[in-house]
Formats: structure tokens, sequence, C-alpha cells
């Protein structure tokens, strides 16, 4: 008989390794963070939440994810860490329990005009490959179909050696390639308005050029010409002779002698188109762009009509659609047409590839991008878009425990959608994975297993936790998200009159249907509409160009680690010039990228030690103590401070000081221009941040509040915003409202394209497109006041609207 066994305690106490269900962090100091110690549960969906500028990011994007991708590139041997790039470790005193971070961000898309939605998700690898297996006629390998690839051949001898025996051989190479030879996989070529680059009836020293940047003294750009000796510099450019013309747009590249310096001589035309049409346009800054879109039209190639791909690439079919004519159709078309192929027969041998495509086209549905299409220019996303693109290959990944970080995956989302958004979170913690998301959005908000709160302001004033919990806890916490959790925006008991109207009339830009609408000016005018509804292209491709437009769209800012506010917004400018009259001396002593500069450090503040395969290291300069600038110009002083000091205010304290209060500066630091600016830098509530801050540090959020700041400073009576809330917390919102209603009460007309409902509300007149997005999209489906779409409810807008004010 068996004796019945004792259980054993080890086998029902939990096992080690299932302790380790925490992301611990301690003592995190990343740029505003103060000491910050939180424990994050793993596969949970956790919200970070908090005012703009709190420190959200700094939290999840620069310490978390940066420390997981720092750990994972030092698996790598020292030569594979000297191809990617440095980390430095952040600042921060623990970091337990970290798992493979993959990051989502708001970043746009490509740069490169041949990059496309299809080439960003490789989709249009396997069509390449589909086409290379059953396109007839056959015309080669997968790179014959991309645009991407030039046709190369080459003849020429090649020495063989064999034994010890060397011989010559003839040999011929040979590469077919699907680019376009016109437009160079472009889809569009280009030709320059010459009266944009010059004023033809002045000579060359009389100041003719009119291109950015291009002064009469510079012997890098207009003394070339003056002094190359092929025209006459005194000469009216219209008086020129064939020749002298053919020399001056034309010209081949020679050698010439400028102020006793060698420099390269080339026509007009071609340096034009190295200096500017070489580079991406959206990376230009705004003047450069706003030039470029003058001398510059763009047409579709005539060769290739747009599809960037060879003859031979276009005549290659499968069921008598060429690759082309699969990338320009919408992603949920393609998805059905794919769908239909089958499996079976001559599809049997592709059959793993077809099942492959088809997931990820179906991923594009779902994520809510089924309007879009393959050859769609990857800089042309929106920021929303884009990072839902990003999120294609992750959705039907087979990796389980890894942590995604989104940065606020709604924008750009409709009301309508951010719940089909909420399933796809939901679905990525539900398969074992971590979720961390930065977001505002109360609906996203409501669906967290745990919520971090940091504040309880901005800037210095912020980066503390405020608040850990559930959402319940938040609602009842009183910290400034908890309090404006369920506020909401009523309607205006009374709307503004027209004072006039913007007609648009035929507008058939990408998907809209020869729209004809008359936008109301001197009111707040809401463009809204679901994602893909025609809503940009209304506004930023259809407005006529004379209509005196100022935008802000949500083009990132470039700019250097030197770039901060003072320097972005022109502040600087009056700053230093107080200081110089000030003290009797030159202005360009007050600048850190020019005289004043710190000789150890070159006005950086800061020493960068390269440290090979590890990351540079960044230490205070020892000279200077990180204040940038020369010890005897320290000497000099504005209102009891010196030029670092007035730096590193904040917008708030700077307002007061050259506002002359006697409190502050007195009257010797009041400076009209510079209070005029920081004027317009805390309407945009951006009062908290520090004028020498570096641009490189700022949210996206803060950025695009910077460049509402500078260009209310243009001319022009009609502005247009793209979603002006992306990035603002709850909190903030009210007061954009309140500088929207500045504007239009200071007889602007301001046309804003926004999908949250609070900004609806408060509109004057709504125009909604729809009903849906792509082909389903593109036409105007309500206009009115916001009052008349609530009573209606006749679009999908109306019936959000409508649910948000109670109505």
């Amino acid at each position: 008989m068996s004796k019945a066994r004792k259980p054993d305690a080890r086998a029902n106490a939990p096992h080690t390794a299932d302790s380790h269900d925490l992301i611990r962090v301690h003592g995190a100091r990343e740029n505003n963070l103060k000491d910050v110690s939180i424990e994050i549960p793993k596969r949970r969906l956790t919200v970070f939440t908090g005012v703009s500028g709190s420190g959200k990011s700094s939290l999840v994007f620069d310490t978390i994810a940066a420390e997981s991708q720092r750990l994972i590139n030092e698996t790598y041997s020292a030569f594979v860490q000297g191809f990617m790039p440095s980390q430095a470790r952040p600042e921060v005193d623990v970091l337990d329990g970290l798992t493979t971070a993959i990051t989502v961000g708001q970043q746009r898309m490509g740069g490169d005009p041949r990059s496309t939605v299809g080439t960003a998700t490789d989709a249009n690898a396997m069509l390449r490959i589909l086409y290379s297996r059953l396109g007839k006629p056959h015309i080669g390998p997968p790179g014959a179909y991309s645009f991407n690839t030039a046709s190369v051949r080459a003849s020429g001898a090649i020495t063989v050696e064999r034994g010890n025996k060397t011989e010559a051989q003839k040999a011929t190479y040979q590469r077919t390639g699907g680019m376009c030879t016109r437009c160079e996989g472009r889809g569009s070529v280009s030709d320059i308005d010459l009266t944009q680059l010059y004023d033809d009836s002045k000579s060359l020293a009389e100041g003719a050029f009119t291109i950015p940047g291009w002064k009469s003294d510079s012997q890098w750009t207009v003394q070339v010409y003056a002094q190359s000796g092929f025209v006459d510099p005194d000469k009216p450019i219209r008086a020129y002779t064939k020749k002298e013309l053919r020399d001056f747009l034309y010209g081949d590249a020679v050698k010439v002698k400028v102020n006793g310096v060698n420099l390269t001589y080339e026509g007009l035309i071609p340096k034009i188109q190295k200096s500017f049409l070489s580079k991406d346009k959206e990376s230009m800054q705004p003047h450069i762009r706003a030039f470029v879109e003058r001398a510059v039209t763009f047409t579709v190639c005539p060769e290739c009509d747009g599809t960037r791909l060879s003859e031979g690439a276009r005549s290659s079919k499968i069921k008598r659609k060429s690759i082309a004519d699969l990338c320009a159709m919408e992603i949920r078309d393609l998805a059905e047409w794919i769908r239909g192929l089958g499996t079976s027969g001559v599809y049997a041998s592709v059959a793993p590839l077809l099942t492959a495509l088809q997931q990820t086209l179906d991923s594009f549905v779902e994520i809510g991008l089924g309007y879009l299409a393959l050859d769609r220019p990857a800089a042309t996303l929106s920021g929303g878009e884009a990072q839902r693109v990003k999120m294609i290959r992750h959705l039907g990944s087979s990796l389980t425990d890894v942590t995604y970080v989104f940065d606020e995956p709604t924008i750009g989302l409709h009301p309508h959608d951010i719940q089909r958004m909420n399933d796809l979170l939901l679905r990525l913690r539900d398969e074992g994975n971590t979720v961390l998301v930065v977001e505002h959005k109360p609906e996203t908000i409501v669906i967290a297993d745990h919520v971090v709160d940091l504040g309880p302001g901005a800037g210095t004033a912020g980066g503390t936790v405020c608040f850990e919990g559930t959402v319940e806890g938040l609602r009842a916490s009183g910290t400034v998200t908890g309090r404006h959790f369920d506020d909401r925006s009523t309607l205006k008991e009374s709307v503004r009159k027209p004072t006039g109207a913007l007609e648009i009339r035929g507008a058939d830009a990408h998907n809209l249907r020869g729209v004809d609408v008359d936008i109301p000016l001197g009111v707040l005018a809401v463009v809204t509409g679901v994602a893909g509804s025609g809503k940009s292209s209304l506004v930023h491709k259809s407005i006529p160009a004379d209509a005196g437009v100022v935008a802000v769209d949500q083009t990132p800012i470039r700019g250097s680690r030197r770039s901060n506010p003072a320097t972005y917004t022109g502040l600087l400018d009056p700053i230093r010039k107080a200081f110089a009259k000030a003290n009797g001396v030159k202005p360009a002593l007050f600048s850190a990228n020019s005289e004043g500069a710190c000789p150890t450090c070159n006005g950086a503040g800061v020493i960068y030690t390269d440290l090979g395969v590890m990351a540079s290291v960044a230490t205070p300069c020892e000279d200077c103590e990180g204040r940038r600038f020369q010890a005897s110009v320290l000497e000099y002083r504005l209102g009891g401070r010196d030029i670092s000091e007035v730096l590193a205010m904040s917008v708030e304290e700077a307002l007061e000081f050259f506002g002359g209060g006697s409190s502050a500066g007195g009257s010797e630091a009041r400076t009209p221009a510079a209070h005029r600016i920081l004027e317009r830098l805390s309407d945009v509530g951006l009062g908290y941040l520090s004028l020498g801050q570096p641009l490189t540090t700022l949210s996206g959020g803060e950025r695009q509040r910077l460049k509402l700041a500078t260009h209310m400073a243009d001319k022009g009576g009609v502005y247009v915003l793209d979603e002006p809330t992306t990035g603002l917390h709850l909190a903030d919102v009210e007061q954009l409202l309140g500088l929207l209603d500045r504007l239009v009460d200071a007889g602007k007309s301001v046309i804003v394209i926004e999908h949250h409902q609070a900004v609806m509300a408060h509109a004057d007149w709504i125009i909604d497109l729809g009903p849906g997005a792509g082909h389903d999209g593109g036409k105007i489906v309500f206009e009115g006041t916001p009052a008349d779409l609530v009573a209606t409810r006749s679009t999908l807008t109306g019936e959000h609207l409508a649910e948000y004010v109670g109505g």
C-alpha cells in the first residue's frame, strides 16, 4: 500500500519569476523631473496625464524608453555599436524591471521625396515580389518594379586570376530597375519661375536677386556672378545678350576668383536646383519654403504620369492591373482586390506572401487608415496618421512582454474614431504587453488600468507625481487633471455675424468632389469631419493664394540645440540691442553664437566629449560655468541683470522685467519690442518656458504654440490653425479658446481644423466634411452654427457634439 505524500509547500508558492511585475523608477531627474519615484505595473495599460510641459514625455520617453533602448544597444559588439546612434544614460538613480521598449511617437515620416506609405510599411516590397513572380510580361526581379532602383548597364575589362596566371576578360553588368528616368522616381518634375529669382530691370550691382539670403555683398552667392567675368554686373539683366543670358542661367561649373578666393561658378538654374530643390520642402525654414513654393512649379511627370515607374514596370500586369494601379487604389479597396485573388491555382505558389500582404492591408483598415493609398508621399501624412502607420507593423506581431510607448495616439482622430484606437491599445495589452500612453483626451484616459498624473504646473513648476491610481481615484484627487476631467464646454448663447466670405469654387484637391463653399470671415469658423474626409485638402489646398492667409500647420520646428525660444521668435534681437545701448557696446557681444560666446565651449555652455562607441558625454563648461558667455560680457548689465540671467528667466518673469516694473528691472530695462513678443508667448500659454531653453527639449504641443506665437505678429487678416489643441491639457483648452476669441475680436478671421468638441462648441460657424473618409468623403455634409448641428444630429460630428454638450 502506497503512502500518501505530503503536499509540497513550494508547489503552491508563486514562482520567483512571477515577482517581476513592476517597472520601478527611483530618483528620475531628466529635464524638469524632480527626483520622481514610481512603480508601473507590467502587462497593464498605464496613462500618463498632466498639463503641457509637466514632465510626462521626460519620464516616459526620455527616461524609461531611452534607458531600455540604451541597454539593448549595449548588447551589440563594440564594432556594431560604432554604427549606431550613441545614447547617454538618463538622469535617474534606479531603473528596474525594464523590458524591450518600442516607441511610437508623433514624428513625421519620410523626408525623402521617394518615401511613400507603401515603402514605409513593406507593403510595396511584398507587391514587388508578387509581380516579379506572376506579372505578365515578366520584366525581371523585384527591383525592376521599384521606383527607388535605377536601371544600370556597364561593360568593360576585368582581371581574373587563376593559379599563377592573370588574364583579362570582357564583362557586362546589367541591373533592371523600375525608376522613371525623367522624374527619377519622384513622380513630378519642376519648372522654375525666373521672375521670382531676380528683377530683370536691375543690374547685379543694383541688387537684382530676390532669392532669400542672397545679399549684394555676399561673395559666396551674388559676388560669384558679379565678378565671374561672364556677365556685366552694371548692365540690367534684361539687356544681356543671348550668350550672357545662357552663361548666367545655364553655365557649366568653372572655377573663378572672387576677392582673391577660388570659388565655383555655375549657372543660376543648376545652382537653385542644388541649393533648394534637392532638399525636402518640409524640412526647410518657413521663409525658404515660401520662396520655393513661389518660385518652383511642380507638375506631374509626363512620362510616367506621376506613377514614378518606368514603362516596363507599368506594362507588367496581374488581372489587368499594374503595380502602379494597385498603389494608387485606396488601401481598403486594394485589400479586397488581394483577397479576391485567393490562394489556389496559380496563386498557390505565393500563398504565404499573399497572406502576409493581406494582414498588413487589413491592419490599415482596422486602424482607420483605409482611405490612404500606398503611393501617398510619407511627408504629407499628419503627425497622427504617421503614428498610426508606424503601429501597423506591431499589430500582428508575435512578440509579447514588450513595452509599447505611445505619444498622444488620438491626435488627428475624430471622436468617432477614438474608440477604435482604444480597442487597439487594449488589444496590445491583452497580448501580454505593457502599454504606456501619454494622453490628454478623457475618452482614452478612462480605459486605463493605472493613471500617473504629473504636475502640478509646467516647466519648473512641474516635474512631480501628483497622483497614482485608478481613473476613479483621479476624478476625486483634486489635481488639475482631476478637477477638469469631466469639463464640458457649452454652446454659445449668441454667435458673431460674418463680415464677408472667403469663396472656394470647384475644389477638387485629393478626394474633394468639386466643392463649393463660402467660409465666413470675421468669425471663428471650425472645419470638422472624420480623418481623411478632406478637411486639410479644403483649407490648405483650396483657399486662394491671394487670400492673405497666415497658416500655422503641424510641421515641426527645425533647429539645433543652440536654438531656443528667444532666437526662434526674434526676441533676442531687441534684448541684445537694449544691452548694447545701456552699455555702449556692440549687440554682437550678447549673442552666444557670435562675438560674446565663451571661447572654450563656443557658446554651447557644455563640452561634448566623444567616447567612441559609448555615448558622448556633456559636461558644463568650467570657464563659463554653463552660462555660454565670456566673463567680460557678463560684466555688462541691464536693469541689474546680465545676459545669462535674462536668458534663464521664464517668459512671465521676463514679461515683468522688460515691462519696466519697479520691482523688476525698472525703467532702464523697459523694452517695448521685447515686451510685445513676450506677451504673445504668454497668450499662447508658454509663460513657464525659459527664454534660453533649447528647442530640442520642447514637447510637440509647446513647439506648435511657439509657432503660433510667432505667426501672431504676421500681417494678414485670415489665420488658419491645424488642430491647435494638439498636446493641450484639459485645463489649457479654455485658455486657447480665449486666445481665439481675442484674435477674432481684434478683427481677424480664424479658420480652425479641429476634432476637439470644446472648440466645435465654441465656434460661430461649422463646416463638416464627410460623410466618410477617402472616396466616401470629400463632400460638405453640414454648414451652420453649432446649435443647428446639435439640433439636427445629421452627421457623425453632430452626434458626438450633441453627446458632448448633453444635447
